[in-house]
């Protein structure tokens, strides 16, 4: 083990707070959010291979959207076919949906908060 990976006495790993985290559907929102409109396309994805694994991986997400557990890992590969059919079904199966907005009414949204 590096030096690196090695967890200070006391303090989790980040990957375990990060799955901590996102069993809280209000942080799994946030963390997608954050992360759908970032430039590198592979971001968005690896955040719901995050969120799908902290809310009890991929086999029980694979039986709540009707799909093969192996077919589920295609997908959510790194060379996988991220559809929108496919994300929608992943998506629900979570209780998240996938919304398009209108960019300056949520920007003058958060500007009245």
């Amino acid at each position: 083990m590096t030096r690196e990976t090695r967890a200070m006495p006391g303090s989790i790993s980040y990957e375990s707070y990060l799955r901590k985290a996102l069993k809280d559907p209000r942080e799994a929102l946030a963390y997608l959010n954050a992360t759908i409109n970032d430039a590198d396309p592979r971001v968005f994805p690896l955040a719901l291979r995050n969120v799908i694994a902290a809310r009890g991986g991929v086999a029980k997400i694979a039986r709540k959207c009707n799909l093969s557990r192996n077919g589920t890992y295609r997908i959510l590969s790194k060379n996988g076919n991220l559809s929108i059919q496919n994300l929608g079904r992943l998506l629900s199966s979570m209780g998240f949906r996938l919304a398009v907005e209108n960019k300056e009414a949520v920007r003058r949204s958060r500007n009245r908060q």
